[in-house]
């Protein structure tokens, strides 16, 4: 067996697709270990001539825990409903079948065509006589209503792929729905839920219109309005907010590196075959 001829210009377009992602990299990664005056005296591109970890340590002073904290309560919550609302929802769309549950479903899915910029006004007076202004949890009813119609139409076109040869052979077996669910339909459905985990994460942990609306005291800001701390009106602290930044994506790296196995068997097939 002969070896191909080595393909240069694929060689070459690798390297140049490198550099564009390793330069970003550099360029933030490089000034959050630098000084405020070094950075600037040298410029972005500049190598660090001395390695510090005071930005780090200067986010946490300035609030940056507390930001993390809040954030995390609001992404947890947001995927915790998310998960007990969309996989029960989904399973009853695909296996009842009646005029009722499509309608629903339709009206449901209304949520995608509708912004929350358009309905921010109306949510702000909803959420202020409910009595959950500048409260986590104003933010968190919000966040996780508007993931609910993609969560349901990723989930529910998941499901729909399972055959109903394994719903026959469970209903032969005299299985109960709660035993089909569980044991057939989750399990079967795991792309599909790693898949609303992670883009309802990422919506609650990206969020800005809400928390900025909706709250208003430094003990309920999130991270989004947190990094607005390194701007004054004498200019920007960018090592400072380039450290934060660091710091506030390494989460979301984590919950996708946990959930790629799951998200790519979505991408082959149910189950993963």
């Amino acid at each position: 067996m002969t070896r191909g001829r080595p393909n240069y210009l694929a060689g070459l377009g690798a390297l140049l697709w490198l550099g564009l992602v390793a330069l970003p990299l550099y360029v933030m990664l490089g000034a959050t270990v630098q000084s405020r005056a070094e950075y600037s005296a040298n410029g972005p591109l500049a190598f660090p001539r001395s390695f510090s970890l005071d930005n780090y340590a200067q986010d946490f002073s300035n609030g940056f825990g507390r930001y993390f904290l809040n954030t995390v309560a609001v992404t947890a919550s947001v995927v915790a409903i998310v998960l007990l609302l969309v996989p029960p929802l989904a399973f009853s769309i695909v296996r009842n079948r009646g005029r009722g549950t499509v309608r629903i479903f339709r009206l449901f899915l209304l949520g995608l065509a509708i912004p929350a910029q358009a309905v921010i006004v109306p949510m702000f007076y909803a959420i202020s006589k409910a009595g959950l202004y500048d409260n986590l949890i104003g933010v968190i009813l919000p966040t996780a209503a508007f993931c609910l119609p993609v969560c349901a139409l990723i989930l529910t076109g998941t499901m729909r792929d399972i055959t109903g040869d394994l719903f026959e052979a469970m209903a032969i077996d005299g299985a109960s729905t709660r035993r089909v669910f569980f044991q057939l339909v989750v399990p079967l459905s795991r792309g599909g839920i790693a898949t609303i985990v992670v883009f309802s994460a990422l919506q609650a942990w990206n969020g800005f219109l809400f928390p900025l609306v909706l709250t208003q005291s430094e003990e309920t800001k999130v991270l989004t309005l947190g990094l607005y701390n390194f701007q004054t009106e004498h200019g920007v602290d960018i090592p400072g907010l380039l450290a934060a930044v660091v710091l506030s994506t390494l989460p979301v790296l984590f919950v996708y590196l946990f959930a790629r196995r799951a998200l790519v068997q979505g991408l082959m097939g149910v189950g993963g075959k």
